[in-house]
């Protein structure tokens, strides 16, 4: 890389007094800088997307924790509901079974008569 950027020049710099070996070197120095600027400035591109990324990821998932939370709520109600129709459900049974006993009695007594 520093030899490639020595011969080089960036906008807004200066040619360095042609013939000394020592500006040739500080013209190769600020090619090795401005790289190394280029890819600092490329990772801190790179580490900025990721952090918006794991904005969004981290708010898509308190939006599916919270609608997790929705469903359990919904679910201990239909929970209760189901409890209450079984409360309801069980003395029903039981007269269903009473009635045929019933109905059974009096088919026997129809008969007799």
């Amino acid at each position: 890389r520093r030899g490639a950027a020595a011969g080089t020049m960036m906008p807004g710099e200066t040619p360095p007094p042609a013939g000394t070996a020592a500006a040739a070197g500080a013209c190769a120095n600020c090619g090795v800088l401005q790289q190394n600027i280029n890819e600092y400035v490329a990772a801190l591109i790179a580490l900025k997307q990721k952090m918006i990324d794991g904005d969004r990821l981290l708010t898509e998932y308190q939006q599916k924790c919270t609608d997790i939370l929705c469903l359990l709520v919904e679910i201990s109600a239909l929970r209760c509901q189901v409890e209450q129709m079984l409360q309801k459900i069980l003395p029903l049974e039981k007269c269903q079974e009473e009635l045929g006993s019933l109905k059974a009695e009096l088919e026997e007594k129809k008969v007799c008569l």
